[in-house]
């Protein structure tokens, strides 16, 4: 009786046949089922990296600070967040609650470390876009610095492509301060204090 997902692939996977092999007169592939599982197991095992994650777990208030234009003063708004694991400590949800324009917001991100690819990767979405922003990077610094770069298109100005860069950085286990960038230039910076 199979008892869970690598069961599955790797049963699959062990059964089955080149395409095109029983017409060659080829003989099955010899898949080791054990080396298969352990490959499966170690790719979805949460390491070092998620645990380093779990810098960004708990309950924050938020300072926003968002430029408009590079060089004028930062509109300066606050809200909160709620940073837990799921999936078996293998993905951080972010539920931001804040405003935007004078209009509450609500955001969730995923924040993952894919074993696989050896990058952190992350998903964006809110309540006034439909866009889900994608982005994917390294770390630096004992994993104290994580840098995302990524892609999108901004529905206010119709500019498409726009090159974006997220750079968090853990100051302590009580401070996280997030950076946005565009296309080069600063956007964003978002505060987080532990409550």
């Amino acid at each position: 009786m199979k008892t869970n997902v690598y069961d599955d692939v790797a049963a699959s996977t062990a059964t089955s046949r080149p395409r095109g092999a029983e017409k060659s007169g080829s003989t099955d592939q010899d898949f080791d089922q054990e080396e298969i599982m352990k490959k499966l197991q170690a790719a979805g095992t949460p390491g070092a990296a998620h645990k380093a994650l779990d810098a960004f777990a708990g309950n924050w208030k938020a300072e926003v600070k968002c430029w408009m234009e590079q060089d004028a003063q930062p509109i300066v708004t606050h809200g909160m967040a709620r940073t837990g694991w799921i999936l078996g400590g293998r993905f951080l949800e972010e539920e931001f609650r804040g405003e935007m324009m004078g209009q509450p917001f609500t955001g969730r991100c995923l924040l993952g470390f894919d074993n696989t690819q050896q990058k952190f990767k992350s998903v964006w979405v809110d309540d006034k876009n439909t866009a889900m922003v994608t982005s994917e990077g390294t770390a630096d610094s004992g994993y104290k610095v994580i840098t995302l770069e990524g892609r999108s298109d901004c529905p206010a100005t119709g500019q498409k492509n726009i090159s974006m860069k997220q750079v968090f950085r853990v100051h302590n286990p009580d401070e996280i301060v997030l950076e946005m960038f565009h296309d080069g230039a600063k956007r964003m910076e978002i505060t987080y204090t532990r409550q």
